[in-house]
């Protein structure tokens, strides 16, 4: 199979260009490089069968030739992290609506399937947990930039099932806390690299809020097995799945177990929620999903704890370090 994966020097489409280069396909791998990072597929450079193309999915032009040399689509560019769209909500809607609606007009008009990754936080502050794929869509006030990354994934899989209906095959993927080697550690990655990046260095790990949110975090191995499985499985197409885990952690916990898995003597610190990311922005307490259509359409259970994928992520990190890559 030929197939192309949008924001591919990325955290997770750098992961999943090298697991469908290791079956044997071949990849197209696009990225602006805005956020994404070259040095995610180095690696990759010597491969015969991967290509890689800078540009956006704003190109159309470009978007095109591209689609018209693979089979399948991966679309995982995005502006993604609760920093960079509490910080320009336009660019949000930019790229997560208006530019995947322009990706989705030309898979249609090219007869290609599209794979489009969203996002856990569709399912807003419902208190309903574990999230079903068919709950609920509870945000808050327009006002608050908070909720705007969550509305234009929203919006992007309305887009879907419009294209669904005009006969575009697809399937939709949210991920729950995707963690593992590659992840950004800077103040606009997520909370696992964030905190494994201060430990090694000796710093304090700051927890927003209390610590008492939970989040079910994944492995990103994991998740790429179960987005190519998304892919491969024609009865899977026009639905959407859940991606994640069921091992509850608290903020805390995970700090803690960071702490004691690498060795770290560091502290952990709190930190109020407004003083980092504004005064309009709103925790979700518990968010946990609800693996069951996963598990019996697309065989998909989660095979790395916690504190094995932890341990992998902590080695990985050290050692660029000591390489000098990080």
């Amino acid at each position: 199979m030929r197939y192309l994966v949008t924001g591919a020097a990325g955290f997770i489409g750098s992961h999943l260009c090298t697991s469908l280069l290791e079956r044997g396909d071949e990849v197209w791998g696009l990225d602006d490089l805005s956020k994404g990072n070259l040095k995610k597929l180095e690696h990759l450079s010597k491969n015969l069968h991967f290509r890689f193309i800078r540009g956006s999915t704003a190109e159309k032009e470009k978007l095109r030739k591209i689609m018209q040399e693979t089979d399948v689509i991966f679309h995982l560019a995005a502006v993604v992290g609760v920093k960079w769209y509490v910080e320009d909500p336009v660019k949000v809607i930019q790229v997560n609506v208006c530019q995947t609606m322009d990706l989705l007009e030309l898979a249609w008009q090219l007869g290609k399937k599209v794979i489009f990754t969203s996002t856990s936080e569709v399912y807003g502050k419902n208190a309903e947990v574990p999230f079903r794929e068919n709950n609920n869509r509870v945000y808050g006030p327009s006002a608050a930039d908070r909720w705007c990354y969550a509305v234009s994934k929203s919006a992007a899989e309305h887009l879907c099932f419009g294209y669904l209906r005009k006969g575009l095959p697809l399937v939709i993927v949210r991920y729950f806390n995707v963690y593992g080697p590659h992840g950004d550690s800077s103040d606009y990655g997520g909370v696992t690299a964030r905190f494994i990046s201060q430990a090694i260095t000796g710093k304090p790990l700051t927890v927003h809020g209390d610590g008492s949110q939970t989040r079910c975090f994944t492995y990103v191995e994991d998740i790429v097995e179960g987005t190519i499985r998304a892919g491969l499985y024609p009865e899977a197409e026009g639905k959407i799945f859940n991606l994640g885990s069921r091992r509850e952690t608290t903020i805390l916990e995970l700090a803690q177990l960071i702490l004691a898995i690498s060795g770290a003597k560091g502290d952990i610190v709190f930190q109020a929620h407004e003083e980092f990311y504004g005064p309009y922005y709103e925790d979700i307490p518990r968010r946990i999903p609800d693996l069951s259509a996963a598990e019996q359409m697309l065989g998909y259970f989660p095979k790395v704890t916690l504190e094995n994928g932890l341990r992998t992520t902590i080695d990985w990190q050290r050692q660029q370090m000591l390489n000098g890559k990080a």
